[in-house]
């Protein structure tokens, strides 16, 4: 499978709903730490009162 986001070879692939999207190592990384950043992650972890590294 194919990176959604380029042409390189995907080494993750994801599916939801029966659509499945592949993505290289740099794009997952990216995503990753998009989502790391994301206010709904901060919101999702006030509701489960998560806490960070010490």
């Amino acid at each position: 499978m194919q990176c959604h986001y380029c042409d390189r070879e995907a080494a993750y692939e994801a599916e939801s709903d029966g659509v499945t999207v592949g993505l290289c190592d740099e794009h997952f990384q990216e995503r990753v730490e998009e989502l790391a950043e994301s206010d709904e992650l901060a919101a999702l972890r006030e509701q489960v009162d998560v806490e960070g590294p010490e």
